[in-house]
């Protein structure tokens, strides 16, 4: 096999192949589904414009459901001397079907081919995510009223502050996913635009119906500038992997309470011993690795993003081989959130809180904030109210708990949660889901 650009003249350096080929293999191999719809769709519109006829349509059509079919067995290989996905699917058409394999890459160039593969397996990746969010959301949710009046220590400064809930601690949880869930519908919609058409980045002088494309896609828009289709690789990535980094900061947080609240110094909760694992040494070690691992995971998510933020914050406008390495921090972004999402749904539906542990765990000053207001109630201004309680938190006593926290009836206090709001939104974005 050969490259598609190779011309007469001297072979390249077999160093310079192995160094700018190889590491992206695995990336084109698992975009390759992506690449041939694309390959379909371009087909398709090249005999709308009348640049291939009627019977070279069909078999291109033929030659790339084919290595849809090899791909999908696993069965459709390439290797270096082909370059890449894109070269492989010419080069197979070009050997099984003849000279028509030659005109597949009409009106296009590789630039193209591998944004709009990238956006279509972004697109649809998001999408997945966000219907595996909706169900982590759900899922916190159910526990957050299942257990809506347990109460909790809250913290600030990692020192006991006020009364809280697990309701509370839960529920928060629940709306900052729903928070990422609005990221995620921004970074679907620059996905879900059509760069195919813009070639190597300036048009070309082929009478073209990118709207076709973009139809026969299903994309919801066309992108129009063909500089920026090119100088748009690499941005959208990165804002792809903005978003699903919100949605680790989230689980992370998740992770590292846990990891804290479940030590023995608190024993807030109780993890199923399944999903737990040991140690080598000590034999009474159960340790929470899957969190620990997620926790990690933040910081790589994090890392994808700077990378890809660096990569192409300096390159002047038009494609640079630079633009490579983006798709290998987004493909492992995407595999990462998705894991992460499943592990916390297992984790939640494994986790239980204790009660008494929670509840013997209140210290007498964190009731100093509710003294102070119970004597502005009675008409003392705040400062004075704060500075009374503050000289006297030796006399404090511990209330009724749960009275204490069931009181507190604003919206987003312990006693008000408005939980069946969170509710009713998850099941508006499941329905809007499902229609897509």
């Amino acid at each position: 096999m050969t490259t598609l650009w190779k011309k007469s003249g001297p072979s390249q350096h077999p160093a310079v192949s192995n160094y700018i080929i190889s590491p992206e293999c695995a990336e084109d191999k698992l975009l390759l589904e992506y690449d041939l719809q694309a390959s379909l769709a371009h087909s398709q519109m090249l005999h709308h414009v009348g640049l291939i006829n009627a019977k070279e349509l069909k078999l291109l059509t033929q030659g790339l459901k084919k290595i849809q079919e090899l791909n999908h067995d696993g069965n459709f290989t390439w290797d270096r001397s082909d370059e890449d996905s894109h070269t492989a699917i010419e080069n197979h058409l070009t050997h099984h079907y003849g000279e028509v394999g030659k005109k597949i890459h009409m009106g296009r160039s590789r630039n193209d081919q591998v944004l709009v593969m990238t956006r279509l397996f972004s697109r649809g990746k998001i999408s997945t995510i966000q219907g595996i969010l909706l169900s982590t959301t759900h899922t916190l949710l159910q526990f957050a009223k299942q257990h809506e009046f347990i109460p909790m220590p809250g913290y600030t400064h990692t020192q006991q502050a006020m009364p809280s809930s697990v309701g509370q601690w839960a529920g928060s949880f629940v709306e900052s996913l729903l928070d990422d869930y609005a990221l995620l519908e921004s970074a679907h919609s620059l996905n879900d635009q059509n760069p195919l058409g813009s070639a190597a980045g300036f048009g070309t002088s082929l009478p073209l119906d990118r709207d076709f494309t973009t139809q026969a896609l299903g994309f919801k828009r066309t992108q129009i500038n063909a500089l920026y289709c090119q100088n748009s690789r690499g941005k959208i990535e990165s804002f792809t992997i903005s978003a699903l980094f919100q949605v680790m900061l989230t689980l992370g947080k998740i992770a590292n309470d846990l990891i804290w609240f479940m030590s023995k110094e608190f024993d807030f909760f109780t993890l199923d011993a399944a999903l737990t694992t040991g140690s080598s040494i000590m034999p009474q070690k159960k340790n929470f690795d899957i969190l620990e691992v997620l926790r990690a995971n933040v910081s790589s998510i994090f890392a994808n993003q700077v990378e890809l933020q660096m990569v192409g914050h300096n390159l002047i406008s038009g494609y640079h081989k630079d633009l490579k390495i983006t798709k290998k921090g987004l493909i492992e972004s995407f595999k990462i959130v998705e894991e992460s999402l499943k592990m916390i749904i297992l984790v939640f539906q494994h986790l239980k809180p204790n009660p008494e542990k929670l509840e013997q765990s209140f210290s007498v000053e964190i009731f100093a904030t509710d003294q102070v207001n119970a004597l502005v109630q009675q008409g003392v201004p705040f400062r004075a109210a704060y500075q009374s309680v503050a000289e006297q938190l030796h006399t404090l006593k511990k209330p009724d708990i749960l009275g204490n926290i069931s009181s507190k009836k604003h919206v987003g206090a312990t006693g008000n949660l408005c939980l069946k709001k969170y509710a009713r939104q998850i099941k508006e974005l499941k329905i809007r889901i499902n229609r897509l």
